[in-house]
């Protein structure tokens, strides 16, 4: 191998890690998976939890009302099932989905978006969703971190002194 072509790949190989070191530090809020099991199948939902750290979220910057939100932090939140669900009144086939919130004044929609791999809601495209769904929208004790679960059959998000939650069961 030539003096050449060994730098060459030595200046790739640099500029890889430095793009993967870059990615890392992009990411500032932890990322979490939860599971659970639904009639005996698998669902599980990947998302950034970020932190209030001081700020408003709700109706304020992090969480505007009237636009669509990633639903966590970073890259878009994902859901991955075994079996078809209905989420509130939305038939989800299985596979991998995006989820992505409309919090509003009034109400709350869950948007289930067919493309899983994209960056927060940069690039979201509502020609690409499956389709969107009613969310119930409460107050509850502050929650310092935004937190997802899948419990007793209802999907809930929690953040600051909101919850929204929806129905989910097998198809």
């Amino acid at each position: 191998m030539t003096l050449k072509r060994t730098l060459a790949i030595l200046a790739v190989v640099s500029v890889l890690i430095v793009a993967v070191v870059a990615m890392q530090r992009q990411r500032v809020s932890p990322h979490e998976t939860i599971d659970a099991t639904i009639g005996g199948k698998k669902v599980s939902i990947t998302y950034g939890r970020p932190s209030l750290k001081g700020r408003k979220a709700v109706g304020g910057e992090l969480v505007p009302f009237g636009k669509v939100w990633r639903t966590g932090a970073d890259e878009a939140t994902v859901l991955t099932t075994e079996a078809d669900l209905m989420i509130g009144d939305l038939a989800v086939p299985a596979g991998s989905y995006a989820l992505f919130t409309l919090p509003s004044e009034t109400g709350w929609k869950l948007i289930v978006n067919k493309t899983s791999k994209q960056w927060g809601a940069f690039s979201y495209k509502d020609a690409d969703d499956l389709g969107r769904t009613d969310m119930k929208v409460g107050k509850t004790a502050a929650v310092e971190q935004f937190t997802i679960s899948l419990t007793g059959g209802v999907l809930k998000l929690e953040w600051e002194n909101t919850s929204a939650s929806v129905d989910v069961k097998l198809k």
